[in-house]
């Protein structure tokens, strides 16, 4: 096979994956084919509704290695899901179809036909169902991967949590030197591989100011002595830093990746300078999984008003690596 598709699974069906996918599309010219996975007949309701029109290049998942695409129509397997509503509250009722476009993603993906995965947003709350954290986790169990990380690219500054999806009551105690330790090698290696250089990583710490008047020394303890092994690695990593200050610009423009302890510790400054500009990015895997990053968005449905930048950030990322 000549070229390297796109896989795109479609993700939470009352989401506005369909009109952010279709904006992104029209507006930007990619080299590498797209292969969307999802429900023609729920596209097709939707884009009426959102006054959009686009034509289908229907595929047979089969007959992938034998055909050649392009992006003149949509590439779609088209996945059953029975609806003649355009906009549906978020419910478990959509879980079955979503399993099924993930299925077919995975089996292509393992097939060794392409190694560039997009999954658009899925409820955490329905999907999920407790069982994962998040989809890094979900698909990082589907290929039996033990060691991943979720790391939030933008150019200028990348970010990733040590625990993803965490209750803040649970952080301190899913935090080890371990942990730590494998996702900062994930890290290194995703830029050396992608970007031919070592990252400049700052570690944050966990506690106000890098402090504990508690027993619990968290920074000394489990953050320092990581630092201190690392560096002997061959890794250009510093901190602890205290997050009230790194992310200030004199600060930030020193380092290629921040990493945090927990979620919002990291994501909520980086959301606040770029917005939509950031991708997911899922590393450890045996290919290379993006989702934009941005939930669902239920309240946005059908309005026509979605920014599409972090799709077409993730397409392109895809389409030059």
């Amino acid at each position: 096979m000549k070229f390297s598709p796109i896989l795109i699974v479609a993700g939470e069906p009352n989401s506005i994956f369909f009109e952010i996918f279709v904006k992104a599309i029209s507006s930007t010219k990619f080299n590498s084919p797209i292969i969307l996975i999802g429900s023609k007949k729920l596209f097709n309701v939707q884009m009426k509704k959102l006054g959009f029109n686009k034509k289908f290049n229907i595929l047979n998942r089969n007959d992938l290695e034998e055909i050649k695409l392009d992006n003149k129509f949509i590439n779609l397997i088209d996945v059953n899901y029975n609806t003649n509503v355009a906009f549906e509250k978020i419910s478990r009722k959509s879980n079955i179809y979503i399993e099924n476009c993930f299925k077919i993603a995975f089996e292509i993906l393992k097939s060794g036909i392409s190694k560039k995965f997009i999954n658009g947003p899925i409820s955490k709350k329905y999907f999920l169902k407790s069982k994962f954290l998040g989809i890094t986790e979900y698909i990082s169990q589907k290929f039996l991967i033990k060691k991943s990380a979720m790391l939030i690219y933008n150019k200028e500054l990348s970010v990733c949590p040590i625990t993803t999806h965490v209750p803040i009551r649970n952080v301190s105690k899913q935090i080890n030197q371990k942990i730590i330790t494998e996702k900062i090698i994930l890290i290194n290696e995703f830029y050396k591989r992608n970007f031919k250089k070592k990252p400049k990583i700052g570690l944050l710490g966990l506690n106000p100011h890098c402090e504990s008047i508690g027993k619990y020394k968290e920074d000394d303890r489990i953050i320092r002595p990581v630092i201190k092994k690392l560096i002997k690695k061959q890794i250009k990593i510093s901190g602890p830093y205290p997050a009230d200050t790194f992310f200030l610009k004199k600060n930030r423009k020193n380092f290629d990746v921040a990493v945090g302890m927990y979620h919002d510790q990291v994501l909520t400054p980086l959301k606040t300078l770029f917005e939509y500009d950031a991708i997911n990015i899922t590393l450890g895997l045996p290919f290379v999984r993006i989702s934009p990053d941005h939930g669902p968005n239920e309240k946005m449905l059908g309005k026509n008003l979605s920014n599409p930048l972090s799709m077409i950030k993730a397409i392109k990322f895809l389409d030059k690596n």
